[in-house]
């Protein structure tokens, strides 16, 4: 069993707080966590037993009452027992009662969305981190920001790493053995989640259109989001396809990655950044395969920018660092793939680089980026497929890709 980053985070506000949601992706391992933490005596309830999810819908108010130290999984599929659950907080406020899981964001949900503020705390959980993985503590968002970044002398290079990205973070999936059979667990999942979790939170049209949507997002991740365009795809309007991207990342199958911008720079690029959150589900979206990959390399730097920006998204959950990403891009297409804005104003910009060699003239978003931040700037790092540390001017370096999930030393 891996041990995940959010344990620690779960635990911590169980004992101050009298709800705790972790959300995240079906099958992400929300369910196998939670059990854990149960073995003192909690009661388990699933939403996903019929019968439960009936009892629940009819009255959910009398599903709740007498309910204490309990999990309850994927309450999204009946969120009205949130208001329920406000209702005996209210009464009695002892931390730890209520354990929850979700499969989609129910606090999106306009008659929940208020009801449990303050009394409640969300933890993000997504599929798993390479340091998750491998059973290493990271690092590498402390030693970005304090610049001590360094060489890997066992990072993970070329073929080892393209197989890696593949695989993608879902535990079932890497699992499997063969690429061929992550690839049919991936399908399999994607049905699902476009079929049975959407409905449970929204009234579809078009419905049997989506894996069509689906798949022109794929092919969009790492780039900004163009509502028209896909909308166009499916015969729908701009805004039915900003709402159909906003279902998708309440099933955290997408992220949507805002700009950051400064009165610093006057023309800045203001338009978000699409990203899905696994790579192994992208790649399969996508059709793309090893040979695939390896027959045209050049369709490997967005799947390894949304690998990038997921593991950043898992490292920011096990850190103590108060972290918000952006990306940034400008008029003259100077861009950095992620910037973290520290809670105190610094910051730390990150390019993506698939290739093994990096120049100075990929440093040139990061440079603007600089720039603009003044003082504030405290380090770039162009991530790239090579286990040498290289300095390349002040608070600015070529840094393995496998720093992601280095060992903390």
């Amino acid at each position: 069993m891996y041990k995940r980053f959010v344990e620690r985070r779960a635990q911590e506000a169980l004992s101050d707080t009298p709800v705790v949601l972790v959300v995240g992706p079906r099958r992400a391992g929300k369910t196998t966590l939670v059990r854990k933490m149960g073995e003192a005596g909690r009661t388990y309830i699933t939403l996903d037993d019929q019968t439960v999810l009936d009892a629940a819908q009819s009255d959910p108010a009398g599903f709740i009452r007498g309910l204490d130290q309990v999990i309850i999984d994927e309450i999204q599929r009946a969120p009205d027992l949130l208001l329920a659950i406000k209702r005996v907080v209210d009464e009695d406020y002892r931390p730890g009662r209520f354990l929850l899981t979700g499969s989609a964001n129910v606090l999106t949900l306009p008659r929940v969305a208020d009801s449990l503020a303050g009394r409640m705390e969300t933890i993000h959980m997504l599929p798993l981190a390479q340091a998750e993985i491998t059973g290493r503590t990271p690092a590498f968002l402390e030693r970005l920001f304090d610049g001590t970044l360094k060489a890997d002398k066992q990072a993970t290079l070329g073929d080892d790493l393209v197989h890696l990205v593949l695989g993608g973070g879902f535990p079932e999936a890497i699992r499997r053995e063969t690429e061929r059979r992550r690839q049919d667990w991936a399908r399999s999942y994607l049905t699902s989640v476009l079929t049975r979790d959407l409905r449970d939170i929204a009234d579809i049209e078009k419905l049997t259109e989506l894996p069509k949507f689906v798949r022109l997002v794929a092919e969009h991740s790492g780039q900004l989001v163009n509502y028209s365009q896909f909308g166009a795809s499916i015969d729908v309007s701009h805004k039915t396809a900003q709402r159909y991207i906003a279902l998708l990342e309440q099933v955290f199958l997408v992220a949507t990655l805002q700009p950051w911008f400064t009165n610093a720079l006057k023309r800045i690029a203001k338009t978000p950044k699409l990203h899905f959150l696994d790579s192994g589900l992208l790649a399969t979206t996508r059709g793309l395969s090893f040979e695939r990959v390896k027959a045209d390399r050049g369709t490997f730097g967005s799947l390894l920018e949304s690998f990038v920006f997921s593991e950043v998204l898992k490292l920011m959950a096990a850190s103590d660092l108060r972290l918000t990403p952006y990306h940034f891009r400008d008029q003259q297409m100077h861009e950095v793939d992620i910037v973290l804005e520290r809670d105190d104003g610094m910051i730390v910009g990150i390019e993506v680089k698939a290739s093994a060699t990096v120049k100075s003239s990929d440093f040139a978003g990061l440079r603007t980026l600089a720039e603009a931040c003044k003082e504030r700037f405290a380090y770039g790092a162009v991530l790239y497929d090579s286990a040498d540390f290289v300095p390349f001017g002040d608070r600015l370096a070529a840094a393995p890709l496998s720093s992601l999930w280095g060992t903390a030393q």
